[in-house]
Parts: C-alpha cells; sequence; structure tokens
C-alpha cells in the first residue's frame, strides 16, 4: 500500500512510499512504522511494513490482557476503563500503537507500559518483559512485535487518570513528535534547550515550540532537512553550553 507521510506522520513531513503490510506473524526485513508518531521520514527512507487490522484487538483471557500490536492506545484506554482496569490510565493523552509504546516504553512519569508487561510475541518467538531491556523510553527487543499480554492486577483509578491528564495538558498543539529529547538524568530537556536558546527558535516550516522547548512543531511546510537542522543545532548548544548529549526520541527513516 502507498502512504502518504505528509499526511499520516504526526510531525506532518514525508512523501508517499510503498509500505508493506503484514496481515500474518512473520519475519520482515525492513522497519515497521506503527502510528509513525516519534518518525522523521527521510527522502529516500529504507524498506517499511505496517501491520494488518488482523493485530487490532483486546482480549481478556484468564486475568491476563492481550493486546495486539496495532490496537491504539486510545483503544486500549477506553477498554480499560470501561472493564474496570488499572495500570493503563496513562495511556490516555499518548499517541501511537501498543506496539510503539512497548518498543520505546512509552509512559507518563514513572508509569510506563513496561510496569505490567507479561511478554510480547515477536517474529522471533515470546520474550519475557525482563528480557525486553527496558528503560527509560528505550528497550532492546528484536524483531517484529505482534502482540503483548499484560497482568492485572487492579482496578481503574479515576483520580491517577485525571491526574496523568492534567499533566500533559500544557503540551504545545500543532504536527509535532511529542517530546523531540529525552529527559537526560536528573534534569529536563525542556529546560536545557530553553537554556540554550532553542525555545520558539525556528528553520524553515519547523522550529521548537514558543510554550514547551522540547517540541518540535512543523508549523506548515516543514522539511526534512528543516527538522534535522534544528534536532542538530539543538543537540550541539546543550552539549556546548552544559556537557550533556541529548538523546533524540525521534526515530529517524
Amino acid at each position: 500500500m502507498k502512504i502518504d507521510f505528509s499526511k499520516y506522520s504526526s510531525v506532518r513531513i514525508g512523501g508517499i512510499f510503498d509500505v508493506e503490510v503484514l496481515d500474518k506473524m512473520r519475519e520482515f526485513d525492513g522497519v515497521i512504522i506503527g502510528g509513525a508518531n516519534n518518525l522523521l521520514i527521510s527522502p529516500n527512507p529504507p524498506k517499511m511494513g505496517i501491520l494488518g487490522s488482523e493485530f487490532d484487538y483486546i482480549k481478556l483471557e484468564n486475568g491476563v490482557l492481550k493486546i495486539g500490536a496495532k490496537t491504539p492506545s486510545s483503544k486500549i484506554y477506553k477498554f480499560t476503563k470501561d472493564n474496570n482496569i488499572g495500570g493503563f490510565e496513562f495511556a490516555k493523552k499518548i499517541p501511537g500503537t501498543i506496539g510503539g509504546m512497548i518498543k520505546m516504553n512509552a509512559g507518563v512519569k514513572e508509569y510506563e507500559i513496561s510496569n505490567l508487561l507479561l511478554n510480547i510475541t515477536t517474529s522471533k518467538g515470546v520474550t519475557l518483559a525482563n528480557e525486553c531491556e527496558f528503560s527509560y523510553r528505550h528497550s532492546n527487543i528484536d524483531g517484529v512485535i505482534f502482540e503483548a499480554s499484560f497482568k492485572i492486577i487492579r482496578e481503574f483509578d479515576e483520580v491517577l487518570s485525571n491526574k496523568l491528564n492534567q499533566k500533559r495538558s500544557n503540551q504545545p498543539k500543532g504536527a509535532s513528535f511529542g517530546s523531540c529529547f529525552a529527559n537526560p538524568a536528573g534534569d529536563h530537556a525542556g529546560r536545557l534547550l530553553e537554556a540554550a536558546g532553542m525555545k520558539g527558535y525556528r528553520s524553515g516550516g519547523c522550529g521548537f515550540s514558543e510554550i514547551h522547548a522540547n517540541f518540535l512543531i512543523n508549523y506548515g511546510n516543514g522539511s526534512f532537512n528543516d527538522a534535522i537542522e534544528l534536532i542538530n543545532l539543538a543537540k550541539n548548544r546543550v552539549a556546548e553550553l552544559f556537557g550533556i548529549e541529548l538523546r533524540c526520541e525521534v526515530v529517524i527513516l
């Protein structure tokens, strides 16, 4: 199938490319794009694939929640709330599919997708959660993720849901990747970027938000080169001023 990444990706940058649909569990020698919420597509990307609708499901089996890797976070939040299942309250405001969320260990504060994970089914077989080497916004998962199984430990917490939702209410609107850089230990990427003069800084059609310096926004007709220039400039400025190497959360293809 053909995908226009200027419309499909969250940052609205990219051309029209052929993407292979995986409608069954198998190996794939390219990159799975998921919901393209933290992807920057170059003019010459590698081979890309996307999971078929067969992997968009949620099932309750013997006290275990099984979720297909293509299932969007909004659907997971609604299902767990409707069925009084706790542990996924943070998913309300995190865009993307469960496969991508697991790959980058998405979350809000200490509430991360890996916390309740039992195992994942990939093109390599079944992998236990403790074998995925999860850390802050990172994992070491090999192969294509097709399904994830989670343990159910408590009921849905409405107060926690509202609290976590409030934490993300001040995030800038517009076409972006979400957070551009991971927070370094003991500090915040947004603070460092603002101190380095990147808040509100623009290049071409892209710029770092005037509301939150860690959000790179496509203000209209932003290009791959615009985004790359800003990412590299921000990393260099922070490194020169603070001696800190920011880790980019954006996957550049």
